[in-house]
């Protein structure tokens, strides 16, 4: 049987290498478990969603159209317009509809990617990264390349690991603002610097931004990259964001986001996702609407988050140096290093020790990263996601910190 070989290059997804961690694990029966390692909101789906979902079900009727309904390409042109203070966003051909940022992500690499210019072309990924991008790479016929985010440097590109040539090769460049697992949020003149690359290399620019509406202060919210476009006074050219309802509206089930940016870079998106067959739910696109056109129901969502960031954080500041990020509703935090050990308790065994004594999860780091200049950046340290209701958040904190103790003591 003949099988596309770059399927072989695909590693098994984080979850995957979870389940297999904690395959011999019998966690503490005395405890519930609280589950923290997963990105999936768990706060109630608003009722207006639903409501306008079922509304909508006589759509089903009929075959959607890829590029979604007018209503649908308006509202999320105006939401952006609302949220970054934008002008003029053309919802015919600077907006597109899709079935969630995930498969979007994936799919767009293969519109950018061209591997007929005798090399192999390079998509860039920061690192951690979220493990599409990489998949996304391969199946485009590209090779990944991950440029580490570390803490010690503010979680920022190392644009100079490239070389000349290297930068030569890419075509495409996924950046994840806020990110995931980190929460950093890119300021402008990351933007300015990353656009300056762009300009000189040709690349385009695919900006993941499913987290810019979990934040924590209402009066600063996190930039986006049109928004940065703007600022500098630029066009959208070889920029596209992602964006999805997902995490902004508690509605992970519905699959619905959206690409905006290059109308050009768009228009050749749109031709592909024509013959992928990806068209959004008639009933899917009502509820979207109505979700795209309420803010309310969203300060409430992020009012939950930082009930439970202001809980949460200053427990495990003390045992793990936890500290709040820009954005997102996830803390990366450090695994400690017990008494007499000289470095810190690997994030593979602090999650299979964490489950086994206190029935808590976590993701271990470097499922989320690749080794690259020499390090895995990811390892030694542990994703938690507050997801979970505020009682259950406070509660695995506390049992974290019950952990670390007894590590400590023992």
């Amino acid at each position: 049987m003949t099988v596309n070989p770059n399927l072989a290059k695909l590693q098994p997804y984080p979850f995957e290498k979870l389940r297999q961690l904690f395959a011999d694990i019998v966690p503490n029966p005395k405890l519930r478990q609280i589950k923290l390692s997963i990105g999936e909101p768990q706060h109630e789906t608003p009722s207006f969603i639903k409501e306008a979902l079922t509304a909508g079900l006589g759509g089903l009727a009929n075959y959607p159209t890829t590029l979604g309904s007018a209503d649908l390409r308006r509202a999320i042109a105006t939401w952006l317009e609302r949220r970054y203070a934008l002008s003029a966003i053309d919802a015919e051909s600077e907006v597109v509809p899709v079935n969630g940022s995930r498969e979007a992500l994936f799919a767009f690499a293969q519109t950018v990617i061209d591997p007929s210019l005798g090399f192999v072309p390079l998509v860039i990924s920061p690192n951690p990264f979220y493990q599409i991008y990489e998949g996304a790479a391969y199946l485009a016929g590209a090779e990944p390349r991950f440029l580490n985010t570390l803490q010690e440097n503010d979680f920022a590109f190392d644009y100079a690991t490239l070389s000349h040539a290297d930068w030569q090769r890419v075509q495409l460049f996924y950046v994840c603002s806020p990110g995931n697992p980190t929460g950093k949020v890119l300021n402008l003149d990351d933007w300015k610097q990353l656009f300056a690359l762009a300009d000189q290399y040709g690349f385009v620019i695919a900006s993941d931004e499913c987290y810019s509406e979990i934040f924590f202060d209402e009066a600063k919210p996190p930039l986006g990259g049109l928004q940065a476009a703007k600022l500098l006074g630029r066009s959208f050219k070889n920029l596209v964001v992602f964006s999805s309802l997902s995490k902004r509206s508690n509605v992970p089930g519905m699959r619905s986001g959206f690409v905006a940016g290059d109308a050009a870079v768009l228009k050749n998106f749109l031709r592909y996702r024509t013959y992928h067959g990806s068209a959004m739910n008639p009933a899917i696109q009502a509820a979207s609407v109505a979700a795209w056109n309420d803010e309310t129901h969203v300060r409430e969502n992020r009012r939950q988050y930082k009930e439970k960031f202001d809980a949460v954080t200053p427990l495990l500041a003390e045992v793990l140096g936890a500290t709040l990020p820009d954005a997102s509703f996830y803390l990366w935090v450090r695994t400690p290093t017990l008494p007499g050990a000289t470095t810190a308790l690997p994030d593979t065994e602090f999650a299979r020790r964490l489950l086994a004594d206190y029935n808590v999860v976590v993701l271990p780091g470097s499922y989320l990263a690749r080794q690259a200049e020499g390090v895995n950046p990811g390892a030694g340290f542990v994703r938690i996601a507050l997801v979970a209701p505020l009682a259950d958040c406070i509660e695995a904190a506390e049992r974290i910190r019950s952990f670390i103790s007894n590590l400590q003591e023992n």
